[in-house]
């Protein structure tokens, strides 16, 4: 009987058999640093050439990058299984390239040097998390339910935070995106693994598995950042 694909379609002719897990893993995470690297040089372009200014000049544009960057999350998500590879890839980077524009403001408001010393221990956290994902035997899909209720409470707590002073808690609250996403790093590196075993027929779809998982390593990595400069770092006076 021929193999299925999860859209219930024969898997590709194209089969990748020789590819070990370690250097698919190494694969996903060049794709995470690469888009990570767009996006700082995207926001760096826009602070030192003053772009920035200009950009977020125009009224509810910082509103609508937010949307942009939503909606494609939402159909990189959606529409993994039935889009191309160029296509995931491509979203992938469009996300990246919108993130950039929407970090060139925090060149603007945080001291660089505490951008940077934020960056350095965000990398150094991220790096050891994603390493005892990898290596660990321990099985953090058992997390799963522990995990999405700690991305609902801080959803509910920052939209609450626009219409009520809830400063008083938000250092409570950024420890726990800190916590939140250190584990989700692990469980985050540790499934593309079982992507790797799921898709090991399918070329086509282990590659968009890849550009997925690349995805969601990049927004564990960009989230840490964020909840350590909000605790850590400095407003410029």
């Amino acid at each position: 009987m021929e193999s299925m694909n999860l859209n219930g379609q024969p898997y590709s002719a194209s089969l990748n058999p020789t590819e070990s897990v370690g250097r698919y893993t190494a694969k996903t995470f060049a794709w995470m640093f690469a888009g990570l690297m767009f996006t700082f040089i995207i926001a760096l372009t826009g602070y030192v050439t003053g772009a920035v200014l200009y950009v977020f000049s125009v009224p509810y544009l910082y509103l609508a990058l937010g949307i942009a960057e939503l909606l494609v999350v939402i159909v990189l998500s959606a529409r993994i299984q039935k889009m191309s590879v160029g296509t995931a890839r491509a979203l992938f980077f469009t996300y990246a390239a919108l993130n950039g524009v929407v970090f060139s403001a925090y060149f603007l408001i945080y001291l660089t040097t505490d951008l940077i010393l934020v960056f350095g221990a965000t990398s150094l956290f991220f790096g050891i998390m994603a390493l005892i994902g990898y290596c660990t035997k321990a099985d953090f899909s058992k997390l799963h339910s522990f995990l999405i209720g700690g991305l609902v409470f801080l959803m509910i707590f920052w939209i609450a935070a626009m219409f009520i002073n809830l400063s008083q808690f938000t250092t409570i609250a950024c420890t726990i995106g800190v916590f939140l996403f250190l584990v989700l790093t692990a469980y985050d590196t540790q499934k593309i693994r079982a992507y790797h075993a799921y898709y090991s027929q399918d070329s086509e779809m282990l590659a968009k598995a890849s550009i997925f998982s690349a995805l969601q390593l990049y927004l564990d990595f960009i989230n840490l950042f964020l909840y350590l400069l909000r605790l850590l770092g400095r407003n410029r006076k």
